[in-house]
């Protein structure tokens, strides 16, 4: 980008009043001088950035509405954007999972107040866990709580067979994050994080891993940045303290199940429903399966023109959906 680019953007930015993208214009000037051999104003400029990220009110972040966001050029083919309006109360959660989500968007909205005491708040997250027990959805959460888009990065375009290709799109990434604030999700993380001594790793793997170790741990922007693995066991050690929380999941209990159940079916009349048998007959289900199950038995009685779901319709889809995922 030319001087006279990076002062249109700035200028575009200030008027529209999108500080992220201001101060990353800014950061690419200040990296522009410094190729150009002057050290003094580029480092002065970026003392700057510095600055102003520390110093910016509180209320000013919260009040300002964060601006529609649509990926262009090869952004589009790397970042899928949406604005999801769920709610830590849409979750059933074990309070343990509870407790530490609330934590973190409670840092997220003091995040102000804990820079003014030298102190940052949790923005990395890992979460671990089998497949339907809430990562994904807990993204999303995260996402329409802090009222910040949700930007999911695309996997199929984000790796490639080409040396040094995906590493450049990874950076195209990390740069997107420092000019505009969101909750940047990576899912199936185990595709990017693999250990670097598997036997089927391979020099470029390996380049990727280490890519991506440098940049999350260089990045300083306000965002928040969420991993997600069906598969711990094969993430690099080195990863997990690069993030500021890792939070476990795992199948719902019969208690959990309970919860989930009577929550799905809420809008239904379950008067007489054996919802402790029901409950034993979920356990070892995701809470995606315990919610497709509850869905399953209400379809079967309205279809049927019934007006009530019964323990026998209920225990029939739970039943149906321990057999399927035995076959997976």
């Amino acid at each position: 980008m030319t001087t006279a680019r990076h002062i249109v953007t700035l200028l575009k930015s200030h008027i529209a009043g999108d500080e992220d993208r201001f101060l990353a214009t800014a950061m690419q000037f200040a990296a522009h001088e410094a190729r150009q051999g002057h050290g003094k104003p580029a480092q002065e400029l970026k003392e700057l950035v510095d600055a102003a990220k520390t110093k910016e009110p509180a209320i000013r972040q919260e009040a300002r509405p964060v601006p529609l966001v649509q990926p262009k050029g090869q952004l589009a083919s790397l970042l899928n954007a949406r604005y999801p309006d769920l709610r830590l109360g849409d979750m059933i959660l074990p309070e343990t999972i509870r407790v530490r989500l609330e934590r973190v968007l409670k840092e997220q909205r003091q995040q102000q107040n804990l820079r003014e005491h030298g102190l940052h708040p949790r923005r990395k997250l890992l979460l671990v866990g089998p497949p339907g027990s809430g990562k994904t959805m807990t993204a999303a959460v995260v996402a329409g709580e802090l009222h910040l888009p949700l930007l999911t990065i695309v996997l199929d375009g984000l790796i490639t067979k080409f040396m040094g290709e995906t590493a450049a799109k990874l950076r195209l990434v990390f740069d997107a994050m420092q000019a505009t604030r969101g909750v940047y999700f990576f899912d199936e993380f185990d595709a990017i994080g693999a250990r670097r001594g598997e036997r089927q790793d391979v020099g470029e793997i390996r380049r990727v891993l280490n890519s991506f170790l440098q940049f999350l741990e260089q990045d300083e922007s306000h965002g928040l940045i969420i991993a997600a693995t069906n598969h711990p066991e094969l993430l690099d050690k080195a990863l997990f303290r690069r993030f500021d929380d890792v939070i476990e999941y795992a199948v719902p209990d019969a208690a959990l199940a309970d919860a989930l159940l009577r929550a799905r079916l809420d809008r239904f009349d379950t008067r007489g429903l054996a919802w402790s048998e029901a409950a034993q007959h979920a356990v070892g289900l995701s809470q995606a399966e315990i919610v497709r199950a509850a869905d399953d038995a209400a379809k079967s009685i309205l279809l049927r023109n019934g007006k009530r779901i019964t323990s026998e319709t209920l225990l029939e889809a739970l039943t149906e959906r321990q057999r399927a995922s035995l076959t997976e």
